[in-house]
Formats: structure tokens, sequence, C-alpha cells
């Protein structure tokens, strides 16, 4: 995170142009709404949202509804898409169930978590300067907007095509990076919830088999969403590619496991147990035996 609000405010410029390239590869061939382009439309909302529930959280110097905006955006901002695509069909609505589905499930278990602990010590050093506090919101938009965009790109596509075989493959990748996730996110809440874990990790269940499954599940089902979206995006709309590239990038090499195995070595780096759980167990794709 950038140290220095100078930093930041160079920061959320070069996201937001990002995003506007984004909105503008993407918006290519796709349909209108009042003349504008409804990828387009869906980007500027994503990043709207943000601003918005920024304002007051700024003002109280509180993230608790960080997470849940980003998980709301997705769900809003989609179900909207729904609502305004051209003529929308069995892909159009498969799309918007995965991306919605996903969504609510996300934004309910990360903002029941930080209820229960009361705080996000990610933020303890940024929220009290409002420009690197906006910055955490900015990226936010570019996430969602990226994340989404192979759903959003080809929900908002004049294009239309019989779900076939690479859809019906994009479906069963996606239950499958569904059901590991939500069933890892579970398992650790529930271990987490034992107060005979006090102080422990868990190395149990899908646990055993990675250090990281909740992530693995989720760069599968945003797989997933790619290769239903795959057969109607042309030209530029395959900027969509960005999608799965982006969330297995970020979560690998930027915020997730890097953060976290660092956060882990210094809670557990002296601990000779944890030490030969990392030995055995893989970092982000599961061991089968």
């Amino acid at each position: 995170m950038s140290s220095s609000p100078r930093a930041s405010v160079v920061t959320i410029l070069v996201t937001l142009l990002i995003g506007a390239l984004v909105a503008v590869a993407g918006s290519q061939g796709g349909a209108t709404a009042a003349g504008f382009p409804l990828f387009a439309l869906a980007v500027i909302a994503a990043f709207a949202i943000q601003v918005l529930v920024y304002i007051p959280s700024a003002l109280k110097r509180t993230e608790r509804l960080f997470d849940l905006t980003g998980g709301g955006t997705f769900f809003l901002v989609t179900i909207v898409l729904l609502a305004l695509a051209p003529q929308p069909d069995a892909r159009v609505w498969v799309l918007a169930a995965m991306v919605a589905l996903w969504a609510a499930r996300l934004a309910t278990f990360l903002f029941l978590r930080i209820h229960r602990s009361g705080a996000d010590d990610r933020f303890d050093e940024i929220k009290g300067s409002p420009v690197r506090f906006l910055q955490v919101w900015i990226v936010q938009g570019a996430w969602v907007s990226v994340t989404a965009s192979a759903a959003w790109i080809a929900m908002s596509s004049p294009t239309r095509e019989p779900l076939g075989w690479l859809s019906v493959v994009g479906i069963v990748v996606w239950v499958f990076g569904f059901v590991i996730e939500v069933v890892a996110d579970a398992q650790k809440s529930a271990f987490r919830a034992d107060p005979a874990h006090a102080g422990r990790f868990i190395s149990s269940g899908l646990w055993s088999r990675s250090r990281h499954p909740n992530y693995f599940g989720e760069i599968v089902l945003w797989l997933g969403v790619f290769l239903v979206a795959a057969p109607v995006l042309q030209g530029w709309q395959w900027v969509a590619v960005l999608s799965p590239l982006f969330v297995t990038l970020l979560l690998t090499r930027v915020s997730g496991i890097p953060l976290l195995e660092a956060k882990a070595d210094r809670r557990w780096g002296d601990d000779e147990e944890y030490q030969a759980y990392k030995r055995r167990t893989p970092v982000l794709i599961p061991r089968l035996f």
C-alpha cells in the first residue's frame, strides 16, 4: 500500500486510467443504453459505489463496510446489467447467477467475519489519511470491474449463441471452484470458533491438502465464468481474459497468498509443527493423496 498521500494520488489516477481502458475496450461492439455502452456504465457504477460508501466511512474512520461494499457492488451491478441486457438468453442468466451467487455469499461471509472480529488490521495505518484510505476504495473498484469483466462484457454483448460444450465445462468448473471456496471458508470459520484452537493454525480438512484452498477455489470459479463468456466475445472484448488472469495474479503475487504467508511465518515461524505442515502441504493447488 502506498506510504504517502502523493503516492496514493498517483495510484488512484493510474487505477482509474486502467479502469477506463478496460471499459473502452470491453465496450467495443457491445450494447448501449441511451447511447452509452452498457459495459462502460457497469464499470463507472462500480467505481462510483466505492466513492459513495467511502465518504461516510472516511468521516467515521471505519472499514466495516469495505468488504460488504465490494461484494455488494458485484451483486448490484450484475443485477442491473441483467435488467438492461438486450434479449437476455440462457448464457446471460447463467453468468448473472454465477456472479451474483458468489458475490452474495462472499459479502455476507466477510461482513460477518469483521462484525465478529471488530476491526481489520489492514486499515490501521491508512484510515486516518483521507487520500490513502480513498486509494483502497478506488483499487477495490478496479478489482470489481476487472474481475467481473468477462461476465459483464458477455452480458452486455448483443451476440447470442446457444450454450455449447465449452459453456457446460465452464459451469462445471465454476461449481467445483465455488464448492471448494465455500467449504474451505466454512472449515476455517469452524476451526477458529473452537476455543481449543486459539492461537493455532488450521491443518485439517481441505487445509490439509492446500495452505490456501479458498483462493484455489476462487481462481477456479472465475476461470469457469470466463469459459462461459468466451463464445460470445469478439475483437477488443477479449480484454475479458484479464478476469481469470487478474484474479490469479492478485491472489498469488500481490494481496492474497504473499501477505498471509508472511503473517503466518511471523506468527508460527518457530513452530516445528507449522514448518512440517508447510513442507508437506502445497501453497495453492491441493494435493490429491
